[in-house]
């Protein structure tokens, strides 16, 4: 089988490509494109999507408010309108900043949603969003070694963001109720299960915080 990494194919020729809809987070492109050298070209429709960060910011020992310092990860509660629903989530948002490093959109993603700041950062997982359709790739970041931004660091949360409430969760709660079906957001699910497993570990294995990753050489912007 060899290694198991996913690998980039720019082989398949796209014979004919159009723009159908844009606006300011992303765009639907009509492709063409032939899956074999012999074959006719088969239409696929494309979401092209801002890539995004996902923050599994982590605190444990002195700095945990549960029992015996056990870990805890910060969650926020917020509606998503496309599914209807209010999902607890981790912080995130997208690198919508072009030329912006994914790790400098975390800390802003971060303090934005939770006036926090973190010290340490690290790569957990990355994912992508949907990629039946969509460009979007996400990477989720562990940020320890967590502190309070001062007032004048802190932002004003509007629209949906006005209702985030931070909430410090006991990651074992977390786990279970990622692994129960409580949970449903992609990279809060995949976020919180390896934190998990890095943590027993001895969060061996973690990237840098600025290591490659593998995202659409079409995204909307990055």
């Amino acid at each position: 089988m060899g290694e198991l990494r996913d690998q980039q194919d720019l082989s398949r020729e796209v014979t004919g490509t159009e723009r159908v809809w844009s606006g300011p987070v992303f765009a639907v492109d009509a492709d063409l494109v032939r899956l074999d050298p012999r074959s006719q070209p088969v239409a696929r429709q494309v979401v092209a999507h801002d890539n995004a960060v996902a923050v599994v910011a982590l605190r444990e020992g002195a700095g945990s408010s549960q029992p015996g310092g056990a870990p805890e990860v910060l969650m926020i509660r917020q509606y998503r309108h496309p599914v209807r629903a209010c999902l607890w989530e981790v912080p995130a948002g997208l690198q919508d900043v072009v030329g912006e490093p994914a790790v400098e959109a975390a800390r802003r993603e971060l303090a934005e949603e939770t006036d926090l700041g973190a010290r340490r950062w690290d790569v957990l997982v990355d994912v992508y969003a949907s990629p039946g359709f969509c460009t979007e790739a996400v990477r989720v970041f562990l940020a320890r070694e967590v502190y309070e931004l001062p007032l004048d660091q802190r932002v004003v949360r509007e629209a949906e963001e006005a209702e985030l409430v931070p909430t410090w969760v006991p990651l074992e709660q977390a786990v279970q109720a990622a692994l129960a079906g409580q949970l449903h957001n992609c990279s809060t699910v995949a976020g919180i299960l390896a934190a998990e497993r890095c943590r027993s570990r001895g969060w061996e294995g973690l990237r840098e915080a600025d290591s490659p990753w593998l995202t659409s050489p079409v995204a909307f912007r990055n």
